[in-house]
């Protein structure tokens, strides 16, 4: 280490627990993280203090005005832009010293394990059981430990799997809950930083062997009463016995129907075309558009009842992060003839993006 980087992690290197080698072991250490948001945020920032060598952001998503009450790591100056690269740039001004990676995509079944196998230690901050499961079994494929962490209203979660042996995401839940999780139900803006510091504090006592890890024990955080629970469980041998990726999972509890972009393109020629419906915020909608409704997500989760059922409707964002939500939410509202727009906006080339016009 250089002279600078010994003053920087002096507070840690005092502690006989770490000392020098517990450094060199974090200077050294690859983590992922995936979701670069309200738990990713707050992991990432404290990795990068930390000193963790390589650090890798995984999140296809961008930074909207709803995330600035809980993800503090963006300003109003990001709204719209990718979070992952956002994160990437403003952690690696914090820290010199090691190397910040951005991954701009979201996770699937194609890419999860060429992106996973470059990092030592993978960290779930995602918000939707299908990235939960795919990462799981990534996990278990790859044999890479797993620091977990959820967030739900004013709960909190972390546990460790697949760490020496001991159990995975699987073990714990074995299927997907209730889709009221996976919707915009609501969360405190400080219970992400809580939840986030306790996951980065896992991932500095695996890379550095000290205290004991919350493998086999799931701790739950209640932010209302301030009460810390702890629970046991055990491992499922079959859970083991993974042997490749699923092609697909459920976004929640029920699949999402999808529409690809060729799909709409010919969609949109016959005379039974659907319903447009963008759901991203005014400001994005007018950089760029396909000509569709403007219906902020917010503005949807709050008045359902405003979406036509005279017609099919497809929804679209950005990316297909925020439209997918809109779908399951109308879905649990008993809204069948809806879909998702895969990709969103980023799937279409720059040619058949435009402003809005006086005839739309």
């Amino acid at each position: 280490m250089t002279d600078q980087e010994l003053n920087r992690y002096n507070r840690h290197i005092r502690l006989p627990e770490i000392g020098l080698a517990g450094q060199n072991n974090l200077r050294q250490a690859r983590v992922a993280v995936i979701g670069a948001g309200g738990l990713g945020c707050p992991v990432g920032q404290y990795l990068t203090a930390a000193g963790v060598g390589t650090l890798g952001l995984i999140d296809g998503d961008i930074v909207e005005e709803s995330n600035l009450q809980r993800q503090v790591l963006f300003s109003p100056e990001h709204i719209g832009q990718p979070k992952a690269e956002v994160a990437a740039a403003l952690l690696a001004r914090q820290n010199p010293y090691i190397q910040v990676m951005a991954h701009p995509v979201f996770l699937d079944a194609a890419n999860a394990l060429s992106i996973l196998e470059a990092y030592d230690i993978i960290v779930d901050g995602s918000d939707n059981f299908a990235t939960r499961y795919l990462v799981n079994d990534a996990c278990v494929l790859l044999n890479k430990p797993l620091i977990f962490g959820s967030i739900y209203k004013f709960e909190g979660q972390v546990s460790v799997f697949n760490h020496q042996g001991g159990p995975t995401y699987r073990c714990l839940y074995p299927e997907p809950s209730e889709l009221e999780a996976c919707t915009d139900v609501g969360v405190l803006g400080v219970l992400p930083g809580i939840m986030g510091c306790l996951m980065a504090n896992e991932v500095i006592k695996l890379i550095t062997g000290i205290g004991d890890m919350l493998s086999g024990k799931l701790l739950i955080v209640n932010a209302l009463n301030l009460s810390f629970e702890t629970f046991s469980f055990t491992a499922n041998p079959l859970n083991k016995a993974i042997r490749t990726l699923p092609e697909s999972a459920p976004f929640c509890a029920d699949s999402i129907p999808e529409l690809s972009v060729a799909a709409l393109m010919d969609w949109l020629e016959r005379v039974d075309k659907p319903l447009l419906l963008d759901v991203r915020e005014p400001h994005e909608y007018e950089r760029k558009n396909l000509g569709g409704i403007l219906f902020p997500l917010s503005t949807l989760l709050q008045h359902p009842e405003c979406v036509p059922t005279d017609r099919p409707v497809v929804i679209h964002c950005q990316s297909g992060g925020r439209s997918r939500k809109a779908v399951a939410f109308l879905q649990q509202k008993g809204f069948q003839n809806v879909y998702n727009l895969t990709g969103g906006l980023n799937s279409f080339s720059q040619l058949i993006l435009s402003r809005p016009t006086e005839s739309q």
